[in-house]
């Protein structure tokens, strides 16, 4: 939903993107060329429904086709155990990805400044990065959480199934806003997939697709309080960590992998001469 993610960009919040880039614009032609295409490709359910009500068009010239997770991700990963080791005494809460501030780690961060007391050993740690890592680690020297936060900075995708299998609770606490309510966050299946129980932001649609695949609870986006509730919940229950986590696997094994969800667009274009 790029019409959408745009406002958020920080080129387009200042002078000169500000005044000759709009948004708008672009919504504008978006739903111009929807309306004129044969078919149209989205990741989630939520945006088929969105154009459904914002464009004329036929609901079977939408297709859905998730951003979900290659089988070769969790089937043919390596691991480091030096990853393992380092965090082997941690209760690990886990981000990958860009670190930008829509992806609400202001709040993880928050988060862990009340949890600490009760938590003796949690450490966030945040494997990725962005220009906003500059306002995170101020965030971080500001609450006295240096020990309890680790930036790991951007690393190899390959090192991801290590610092997933070292975690606990792995979380995705975007903001919420049009383009998250529409779109997928493919770190949520790359940590399902190695079996861990995740905790994720109420916006629409990776909510839905927790709550679907029964595995990790969903805290209020940008509420910090609601989301050390929520930690608490998972990491005074150890079954229900355990439940959350299979479940979350069986459901990628099953349902949600690339080579599984691909097969609408496979059809389509085996079908294009039809």
């Amino acid at each position: 939903n790029r019409p959408e993610i745009m406002k958020s960009y920080a080129h387009l919040n200042k002078f000169p993107g500000k005044y000759i880039i709009q948004p708008s614009t672009w919504k504008y032609y978006e739903k111009k060329y929807v309306e004129l295409a044969t078919t149209t490709f989205v990741v989630t359910e939520e945006a088929k429904q969105d154009l459904l009500k914002r464009c004329t068009v036929l609901e079977k010239n939408i297709v859905v086709v998730p951003n979900t997770v290659h089988e070769s991700f969790y089937k043919d990963a390596t691991y480091d155990t030096r990853i393992e080791e380092k965090y082997a005494t941690n209760v690990v809460l886990l981000y990958v990805g860009d670190t930008g501030l829509r992806r609400g780690l202001l709040t993880a961060i928050e988060s862990v400044a009340l949890l600490k007391t009760q938590i003796k050993n949690i450490k966030l740690v945040i494997v990725g990065s962005s220009s906003a890592d500059i306002i995170l680690l101020t965030k971080v020297k500001e609450l006295g959480l240096e020990e309890f936060v680790d930036f790991e900075g951007w690393q190899h995708v390959s090192l991801f199934p290590s610092y997933i299998k070292a975690s606990t609770i792995c979380i995705s606490p975007l903001h919420k806003n049009k383009h998250h309510d529409t779109t997928y966050a493919n770190k949520i299946f790359q940590y399902m997939s190695l079996g861990k129980p995740i905790l994720v932001s109420n916006v629409a649609a990776q909510r839905n697709i927790v709550e679907r695949a029964n595995s990790g609870l969903v805290h209020k986006a940008e509420d910090e309080q609601d989301f050390s509730n929520k930690v608490l919940e998972l990491y005074t229950n150890k079954s229900l960590l355990k439940e959350y986590g299979e479940s979350g696997k069986h459901f990628i094994e099953n349902e949600f992998t690339w080579e599984q969800t691909s097969k609408n667009l496979v059809h389509l274009y085996n079908n294009l001469n039809s």
